[in-house]
């Protein structure tokens, strides 16, 4: 009789588990990213960013872009860089010697490459993101990258200026966070800008 109500409270146990695993682990998540895809197709797509029909990143993921002709990210602590299966920081506090370090040799390298006084280089060019995936760089970062990528592109300045301005995204709800600007997409418009 023990063993009978044993094997009746463990059937019944075992249906209720059957029965919230099909529904919230396989019906509710379903049902979620269909409705994510119907109202928000973009954004559940990854927010991927097309060029002459080609899938060539996403805007909310930083990639590096070298050379020259390219305006540069945030420099990412993400793994090997921009790794997104080790996205994280450096985890190095703002007292560590290699942090600080780090930054120096960074502020001199972004100077000497674009040609201004090292004091003029701003935070998010010698920092990483708490992710190491941010797209996004601040105007100022962009602005002393101008004229080293007009120079190599053998554009105005005036011209890849205005293509920062234009790229140039405000305050997210107009009060969180700064002004910004993907690089991905900054370079993709320079990309079409044209240059040698």
């Amino acid at each position: 009789m023990h063993l009978t109500g044993l094997l009746r409270q463990s059937w019944a146990g075992l249906r209720v588990l059957v029965l919230f695993t099909v529904i919230l682990g396989v019906a509710y998540p379903l049902a979620v990213t269909g409705v994510a895809q119907v109202a928000f197709g973009d954004q559940a797509g990854g927010s991927q960013v097309t060029h002459d029909g080609e899938v060539v990143g996403s805007s909310l993921i930083g990639q590096p872009f070298d050379g020259e002709q390219w305006f540069h990210p945030r420099p990412s602590a993400a793994g090997d860089g921009y790794d997104t299966l080790a996205s994280g920081g450096s985890n190095l506090g703002p007292e560590s010697a290699e942090l600080l370090a780090t930054v120096e040799e960074r502020r001199a390298a972004v100077a000497e490459e674009n040609g201004v006084d090292p004091a003029d280089v701003p935070p998010d060019a010698v920092t990483a993101s708490g992710s190491g995936l941010d797209p996004h760089i601040s105007p100022a970062y962009a602005e002393i990258q101008v004229d080293r990528v007009a120079e190599a592109r053998g554009l105005d300045p005036a011209e890849v200026r205005e293509l920062v301005d234009d790229h140039t995204q405000g305050r997210v709800l107009g009060f969180l966070g700064g002004e910004r600007v993907n690089v991905l997409e900054l370079n993709l418009a320079l990309e079409d800008l044209g240059g040698s």
